[in-house]
């Protein structure tokens, strides 16, 4: 329904604009008595052997949304009734800003990418922490965390502790964005100089809180392996608990598309098939350098079952998917998760 309905009436629009539509559907939902209900015996695939326990804390299953979809924390429980073992609201920032200049989003349809230039647009942290206040969660919840676009790098580390303060208690674990390509010298954050001063700093304050949150680096990938291999060695040394490998990426080599269409959209961050062999190349690199002591969570141009399987076998602990979910549709997150149990069967077998 989703590939020969659905996704020809979103994809006649604008992608910001499909995208702002899809989620205003998902809120008109909310008022048509027991379409949640039904939505989750569609899509959700529930079994003792998808459950994961990973940084100490229990996952129903190991397929999440990655960033960038809910981006102020507004429809968490909306798009877990289509079956994903966790969400991953932001990028947040301290304060508000707007992104990016419009248009800004972009459909390689041919090659099933998305490439954006957003510039981390949100309503902020404590806009997001109204939304968590007043709708509990019913699902595990990764909070996104940023720099604001304003603030030099040298004192990006003061946003970083903000924000990870303000939403504390509201989330069960942290990504700390370092690499996003949409934003003016964010990936510079990567060089561990600025890389450690930021997470020293929240590993620090985590101390202060009762509960513990797991605190994740997501890394590019673009990032060259001399920065990874210093990026995994704090991460073991220093008690990060683990590693988003990866984001988008600069780099157009996959795409099919004629050159000229490529220059026309111009700069931002490729996400999507594309990206499939990047990203599990990254997954297997880190597993392999990491002796398998940091765990993964794979991302980036996940668009099918088989290919979820390929990157939990690389090393990945969990997944996220994106760009696949608005591809493929929701019925996505229901065939990774057959797609697991069946070669969970095939081993045992």
């Amino acid at each position: 329904m989703y590939r020969h309905f659905i996704r020809p009436i979103l994809f006649s629009f604008n992608p910001e604009t499909a995208h702002n539509l899809t989620l205003l559907a998902l809120k008109a939902l909310r008022y048509i008595p027991f379409a949640g209900a039904l939505l989750k015996m569609i899509y959700r695939k529930d079994s003792p052997e998808l459950e994961r326990e990973v940084f100490g804390l229990k996952f129903r299953n190991p397929v999440g949304l990655a960033g960038g979809l809910d981006k102020n924390g507004e429809y968490y429980n909306d798009l877990a009734r289509f079956g994903f073992g966790f969400i991953e609201i932001g990028s947040l920032t301290p304060e508000p800003q707007p992104g990016n200049p419009k248009p800004r989003l972009f459909r390689i349809i041919k090659d099933r990418a998305i490439i954006n230039r957003m510039g981390i647009n949100n309503k902020g942290v404590r806009h997001a922490v109204g939304q968590l206040r007043k709708s509990r969660p019913e699902v595990i919840i990764a909070g996104n965390i940023s720099k604001n676009t304003s603030s030099i790098n040298d004192d990006a580390s003061k946003d970083y502790e903000s924000a990870f303060a303000m939403l504390y208690d509201f989330v069960d674990m942290f990504v700390i964005n370092l690499s996003c390509p949409n934003v003016s010298g964010l990936s510079d954050l990567q060089d561990v100089s600025f890389l450690s001063d930021i997470i020293d700093k929240l590993l620090n304050l985590r101390m202060y809180f009762d509960e513990y949150r797991p605190i994740l680096i997501k890394v590019s990938p673009d990032i060259s392996h001399q920065q990874l291999d210093e990026i995994i060695d704090y991460s073991l040394m220093s008690g990060v608990d683990g590693i988003v490998a990866g984001n988008t990426t600069r780099t157009r080599d996959a795409l099919t598309v004629p050159q000229e269409k490529i220059d026309e959209i111009g700069n931002g961050g490729m996400s999507g098939a594309p990206l499939f062999p990047k990203s599990l190349a990254l997954v297997k690199y880190i597993n392999e350098k990491s002796k398998g002591k940091l765990p993964i969570i794979g991302v980036g141009g996940v668009m099918s079952g088989e290919q979820a399987v390929q990157m939990l076998r690389a090393g990945a602990s969990l997944i996220e998917i994106y760009s696949g979910f608005i591809y493929e549709g929701p019925s996505l997150v229901r065939e990774i998760n057959s797609s697991i149990l069946k070669s969970l069967h095939q081993e045992e077998n």
